[in-house]
């Protein structure tokens, strides 16, 4: 009877260690910090990141976003494929206007094609992990097989792949928004459609009457810049576009006429090739 028992133990302890092996191991195997991106997707440069959508199933977003876009992230270029980002992207709004190609594998309802979305709001709260998205409805259903957008939107919180990309505008140029309230001794305007890099790291002005002094602008919010200045500015007047990353330059000469408006656009006749 003793040996029984004996025997009876030995087999409870090789199961339970044999079960606590599995679990360790499992658990190991999927949990997502330790996931090799290069092994996930097939090029190297592709990274993880988080991705849910706000506002209606197949809209914009919003066109209240913290970069300043208003209701253009709903017409072409941006064509509603725009994002949220979360602070790693949106960057305290340095990020707005970057360009990014997104896909998703984690759901039988994903096609794996990769999408292309501009960074055109704020995620406040997404801090869940390093890189997240919070794309507009449009957005999030072009990542699915053709007829299962709704499938994919009910998933909820995906894990995606991302890499930076040159945002190309098709032929358009630098357009610039003059702030509502700009006068003669404060400009500011907002910046959109920049090829490339999309994102900006220094915006300059030159007044007109032969001046070759370049007065650096100070970053306002999201896609905004400003300038004060103690005398009445002189138009037209030039600006300087400035890369964050490489420092690669474009000049939108005499862009902004004289009798300039607030709340006016104007278009400029350049933009950084891609």
């Amino acid at each position: 009877m003793a040996i029984l028992v004996l025997e009876q133990c030995y087999n409870i302890l090789n199961l339970l260690f044999v079960l606590t092996f599995v679990l360790l191991n499992s658990a190991h195997c999927f949990n997502p910090k330790s996931l090799n991106v290069s092994a996930v997707a097939e090029d190297s440069d592709w990274s993880l990141a988080g991705a849910t959508f706000y506002g209606l199933p197949t809209g914009y977003g919003t066109d209240d976003g913290a970069c300043g876009y208003k209701n253009a992230v709903a017409q072409a270029p941006f064509s509603s494929m725009v994002s949220a980002g979360g602070p790693s992207l949106y960057k305290s709004g340095r990020g707005c206007g970057a360009c990014y190609q997104i896909k998703c594998t984690s759901n039988q309802a994903c096609s794996t094609n990769p999408v292309t979305v501009v960074i055109t709001d704020e995620c406040q709260g997404c801090v869940r992990e390093s890189f997240h998205f919070d794309l507009s409805g449009t957005a999030f259903g072009a990542m699915a097989v053709p007829g299962q957008d709704s499938q994919l939107r009910d998933a909820g919180v995906l894990q995606i792949l991302f890499r930076r990309v040159e945002c190309n505008y098709n032929g358009e140029t630098v357009v610039f928004q003059v702030d509502n309230g700009s006068n003669a001794y404060y400009f500011a305007a907002l910046v959109k459609y920049v090829n490339g890099d999309g994102e900006i790291g220094l915006v300059e002005l030159k007044q007109a009457l032969g001046s070759d002094t370049w007065l650096p602008m100070s970053h306002s919010w999201g896609a905004v810049w400003k300038l004060a200045v103690t005398s009445p500015l002189r138009a037209p007047l030039s600006l300087r576009l400035t890369y964050l990353d490489s420092g690669e330059t474009v000049v939108a000469s005499d862009v902004i006429p004289a009798g300039w408006q607030p709340g006016a656009k104007y278009k400029s006749n350049v933009n950084f090739q891609v």
